[in-house]
């Protein structure tokens, strides 16, 4: 595996695979990677001829009191890593690199609608981070196929809207969450957890797994939301959001409309957790894989 911190040197490399007809896999993460995120190396690898990932820990989508400092930085364990699960080149930009004017001067990207709910909500300018440097990654990377995880469900709408304004001619491929035994989705943060946190953190995917029973069973959407929010708290969780949501995060009608998700963020001690499960049975595809034309 090839490491690059320059993006100059990254694009000669990918021109070159281009140039000799292979197609490029992309995979953008913020590091301090587990086995989701090799997971989606791997899911990368079968849909392009190389892969590439990118480690950056992008200071434009962490508000001010959130965890940005503290944010768990493993590069070398992640190079390890990565190598083992046969990703062809490491991007490791610094700021300077991702922002050329400083991060105040930077040009932003701001989605409008989706960003404005739920995670959006309670992390204001979040999105607008989010969609700035996945931009900026598209540019410098160049890959044809790109390949996001599903826990962060609306994080993935929101790349799908950028990449379909913007006209990148990129695929995007939705990857599965990946789970812990216990049904914890596998997330960075879960370090953060205390021993008897971690036990409880489970509790989340419980709840999702009731809520779409509940549904399923045909009780009405505002007593299924507002049991989830309760049976949360009581396990000793302060709640952001227990609901249910169409595919594309607006508000269904009736709890037995085809598509719905159940979506859940909630905090327990310092850690905030979110996670998602498709309301009916089958794959976790809400969508399409590719929200752009196929690249030429």
């Amino acid at each position: 595996m090839q490491t690059f911190v320059e993006s100059v040197a990254l694009r000669a490399q990918v021109s070159e695979w281009k140039r000799a007809g292979l197609r490029v896999g992309f995979v953008p993460t913020m590091g301090n990677l587990h086995a989701g995120h090799y997971s989606l190396v791997e899911l990368a690898r079968r849909h392009a001829d190389r892969v590439v990932a990118s480690v950056f820990v992008n200071p434009t989508q962490f508000g001010p009191n959130e965890d940005f400092s503290r944010y768990p930085r493993t590069p070398v364990a992640d190079a390890e890593g990565l190598a083992a699960h046969g990703c062809d080149a490491l991007f490791l930009p610094t700021v300077e690199t991702m922002y050329p004017f400083g991060v105040t001067g930077a040009v932003t990207i701001h989605v409008p609608g989706i960003t404005d709910v739920l995670e959006g909500a309670h992390r204001p300018g979040h999105f607008d981070g989010v969609a700035t440097v996945v931009a900026r990654l598209f540019n410098l990377v160049q890959p044809d196929v790109a390949v996001f995880g599903r826990k962060d469900y609306q994080q993935l709408q929101v790349i799908r809207h950028l990449v379909r304004d913007l006209a990148f001619p990129v695929r995007i491929v939705e990857g599965p969450t990946r789970r812990e035994a216990d049904g914890l989705a596998m997330s960075s943060r879960n370090q953060y957890l205390s021993p008897d946190e971690r036990a409880t953190a489970a509790r989340i995917h419980a709840v999702l797994q009731l809520m779409r029973e509940k549904l399923r069973s045909g009780r009405p959407l505002d007593e299924v939301e507002a049991k989830a929010a309760n049976q949360l708290r009581a396990a000793g969780f302060e709640v952001d959001y227990a609901v249910v949501r169409r595919a594309d995060l607006t508000v269904p009608v009736r709890g037995d409309e085809p598509g719905l998700i159940a979506l859940v963020a909630a905090r327990l001690g310092r850690t905030r957790l979110i996670d998602n499960v498709d309301v009916e049975d089958g794959p976790q595809d809400p969508g399409p894989e590719t929200d752009s034309p196929e690249p030429h």
